[in-house]
């Protein structure tokens, strides 16, 4: 698990734009809820794996809590997997160059729909009331309009708790299109996994006082459970 420290600077911003709270989303209306769960895939969770991160494992069950929170809740879950397209040899031109030809035909191999990095690692827990979203660029709101986007809708969701790996790229990529999108987003910090502790903090710091909200699982599950026995009291 990464050691939890955002830097103060990023701290001290946030509260001092929200008039000393720290939090932006201090509630949550759990029947509106998401747990979005990015790339927990073999290709970025499993050892030996090219894009494997180191802790991506220890935050499986953080996730598998949260969703289950979230479902008991009234919530929904939805988990995103990336998708190679290796029957359009021209898709993501300008990546593939960025890449040796020996890591692009790699990657391609292993995250297609048929490859060995492509499946949600073993261990994380997908319900069949679940929802699973295809995307093909870092975030899963690209192209757009996208699956994700069009479940979203479709469930009457407004807020996004964004975990899974890695923080400050397709986590981050697809939590700040969401804010753009005008969804209430927060990055869950023990949910999410980088290379390097100082990548994931710095990432949770950024976005925590431009883009939406960071919290914690435990506080996350906390406010589940509040929401839901709102919503019970006042039916």
């Amino acid at each position: 698990m990464h050691k939890q420290q955002i830097d103060e600077y990023f701290v001290n911003r946030a509260k001092s734009s929200r008039g000393g709270r720290l939090n932006a989303h201090e509630t949550l209306d759990a029947a509106r809820t998401a747990l979005v769960v990015v790339d927990m895939q073999n290709f970025f969770v499993q050892d030996g794996m090219p894009a494997a991160a180191p802790v991506a494992k220890a935050i499986v069950p953080n996730i598998n809590r949260l969703a289950q929170a979230t479902r008991a809740a009234g919530g929904i879950v939805v988990w995103i997997q990336t998708e190679a397209l290796i029957n359009e040899p021209d898709d993501w031109a300008n990546r593939r160059e960025a890449l040796s030809a020996e890591g692009w035909s790699r990657r391609q191999t292993l995250l297609a729909k048929d490859g060995a990095g492509f499946p949600i690692y073993e261990t994380c827990e997908v319900r069949p009331e679940d929802k699973i979203a295809l995307k093909t660029r870092y975030s899963a709101f690209i192209p757009y309009p996208c699956e994700l986007d069009t479940v979203l809708k479709h469930n009457g969701i407004d807020t996004l708790l964004i975990t899974g790996v890695a923080t400050s790229s397709c986590c981050e990529s697809t939590a700040r299109d969401a804010a753009m999108w005008g969804y209430r987003t927060i990055m869950v910090s023990d949910g999410n996994a980088d290379q390097t502790d100082a990548l994931h903090n710095h990432t949770l710091g950024k976005f925590l006082v431009t883009f939406g909200d960071v919290q914690s699982t435990d506080d996350l599950i906390a406010k589940l459970e509040s929401g839901r026995r709102s919503a019970t009291a006042a039916e």
